[in-house]
């Protein structure tokens, strides 16, 4: 899959039926409240003025310039992106930097920025869950339950496969579903093993090798995998029956997955508002990595 090539239009406008951002808002907490964020975490209203009107959406996965230049030529009015772009507090916003160049680029041309990042890793229909359904999983059930909300919440999936495969064989799947990127997917594991558990974290998921295990996953699909995380999970592995196996991806091809539906998502939900709007997806690809080496055969 192609960033380029899935980037799209869900239709256009109604200016007589669009919405203030403050009630963009109101859906935006329905659909990923931001009870769900992590303590840690920055996520809601960056910039931009309740009272504005919104005609045009644009998602992305991160708030870089190159995001927020395609959000102004398309004359978009919000910028949702997954990750923070002040996540770390800052002292000034001046164009002089690159945060605050984004920032002067979205105000200047009437663009708010809004943040949807742990919130929506964690709500039902969020990263994840879109990854175990893109996987074809059954059974989706979160791989760490929120502390509060709904048994559906939580960060991470674990389900079932419809039949066995080979580790060899699922690689090839989650390959084949991720977004085109420099690094590809590294796998860990027999490439005969067969798997039918499957957990999945969209984004760095080392953090989660405990609820792994105990979910008694046969393979664990998540991103930047770490070398000493890795190293000790597959030690600990061998002692009982080398499993969970282990799927590193991109961790922006693995965030990108949930754009779509998440612009569809919003798109449904304000229409049942009476309102009406155009959501796009960027065709930016924001993986920070431009082109890989590896040995010859």
């Amino acid at each position: 899959m192609s960033v380029e090539s899935s980037s799209r239009t869900i239709h256009r406008p109604d200016d007589a039926r669009a919405p203030r951002l403050s009630e963009v808002l109101e859906v935006l907490e329905d659909l990923w409240p931001a009870a769900l964020s992590e303590e840690w975490d920055a996520t809601g209203l960056v910039a931009g003025r309740p009272d504005a009107r919104i005609r045009r959406i644009h998602w992305a996965v991160d708030p870089v310039q190159a995001v927020a230049d395609e959000a102004v030529h398309h004359a978009a009015d919000l910028l949702i992106t997954h990750h923070p772009l002040l996540l770390k507090p800052v002292n000034s916003v001046a164009a002089t930097g690159f945060k605050g160049r984004l920032i002067h680029t979205l105000i200047e041309s009437g663009c708010a920025l809004v943040t949807a990042h742990t919130n929506a890793d964690s709500a039902v229909g969020g990263v994840s869950d879109v990854i175990a359904r893109i996987l074809d999983l059954r059974d989706i059930r979160p791989l760490q339950r929120a502390g509060a909300g709904l048994d559906e919440e939580g960060i991470g999936r674990v389900g079932e496969l419809p039949a066995a495969q080979t580790l060899q064989e699922f690689a090839t799947a989650v390959f084949s579903a991720m977004p085109s990127v420099a690094g590809g997917v590294r796998v860990a594991g027999d490439p005969t093993g067969l798997v039918s558990t499957v957990a999945v974290c969209g984004g760095a998921g080392d953090s989660l090798f405990d609820a792994v295990r105990a979910a008694q996953a046969d393979v664990y699909v998540t991103a930047d995998l770490r070398h000493h995380p890795a190293s000790e999970a597959r030690e600990a592995a061998g002692l009982t029956g080398d499993r969970p196996y282990l799927i590193d991806v991109s961790h922006f091809a693995s965030e990108w997955l949930w754009l779509p539906e998440a612009a569809e998502a919003t798109q449904r939900a304000l229409a049942d508002r009476g309102y009406d709007v155009e959501c796009a997806v960027s065709s930016v690809n924001t993986d920070p990595w431009d082109f890989i080496l590896t040995p010859g055969r």
